[in-house]
């Protein structure tokens, strides 16, 4: 079944959300949410939707009103306590305690190897999670790069066994172009199109942030490559995700469209009760 944006669910839909769970992944910019049958990551997803953050004090309202009540939810949150406090807001008419992901040492498969686990943003750590079970070559489990295309652009890398070996953050497109306007006279343009040889400001600009981005993530490729002894996959998502879709050409890249909310429901599958093991607050 084909997902309806927003909120809508078809007859079907409605008839497998007898234990719907729903997940969140609050961003710089954006708030994600699905709900899926089960919290399962390989559960049907039956509603999904997104928002800008100014606009979640409207989320009830206009879309969450209009699903069944879930049985429970797991989110993360970059943006802060305040923008956290906003939709526990909108989840307080179905009466469903917030839960919040916070990284741990293990799960999902995956090892921590951040100097401080807890400190690994909860984004990327679910991101990592989700990725695990697709960092598979011909059955047999192989490394990976997890690249998540948003506000920020983070690369993180996964070894064959499961252990994360730490990452790198970088500014996402808007964020480039941005700086380049604020620090440079002249350069209030519009978004171009990224080209091989570029003969206009705009198009030069978007070049120049594409290639910025692929650059580090194949030089990270090349460094998992020695390290491993074996072609890592590249594992790709997030909301500008497509506008890197050109390094498939050079590289074994794949687009996963919703990488964190599958790292969110193996997390939850594996602590149906969200014990403390499972590393969650609220």
């Amino acid at each position: 079944m084909t997902p309806r944006p927003q909120g809508g669910m078809s007859q079907r839909a409605r008839s497998l959300a007898s234990m719907a769970f729903l997940v969140i992944d609050i961003g710089n910019s954006r708030l994600k949410w699905g709900l899926y049958a089960r919290p399962h990551p390989e559960a049907e997803l039956l509603a999904h939707g997104a928002v800008v953050l100014e606009e979640i004090d409207q989320l009830w309202a206009s879309t969450w009103r209009h699903l069944p009540r879930p049985d429970g939810m797991l989110g993360c949150v970059v943006a802060g306590d305040a923008i956290k406090r906003r939709v526990e807001e909108q989840l307080a008419p179905w009466g469903l305690k917030a839960r919040w992901l916070v990284s741990s040492e293990q799960g999902g498969g995956v090892r921590n190897g951040y100097d401080h686990p807890h400190r690994l943003g909860a984004d990327r750590w679910a991101a990592l999670v989700g990725a695990r079970h697709h960092a598979v070559r011909g059955g047999q489990p192989v490394p990976a790069l997890v690249i998540m295309v948003g506000t920020a652009v983070t690369i993180d890398a996964l070894d064959a066994s499961g252990t994360f070996l730490g990452g790198a953050i970088m500014p996402g497109f808007g964020l480039m172009l941005r700086a380049l306007e604020t620090g440079t006279a002249g350069l209030k343009v519009p978004m171009g199109q990224a080209t091989d040889f570029p003969t206009n400001t705009s198009d030069a600009l978007t070049s120049g942030g594409t290639d910025a981005i692929s650059g580090a993530i194949e030089r990270i490729y090349r460094r998992l490559a020695r390290r491993e002894g074996v072609e890592p996959l590249l594992l790709m998502s997030g909301g500008a995700a497509p506008k890197l879709a050109q390094l498939a050409d050079e590289l074994p890249l794949r687009q996963i469209d919703h990488l964190i909310f599958e790292g969110l429901l193996t997390l939850a599958a594996e602590q149906p009760g969200m014990t403390p093991a499972a590393r969650v607050t609220g």
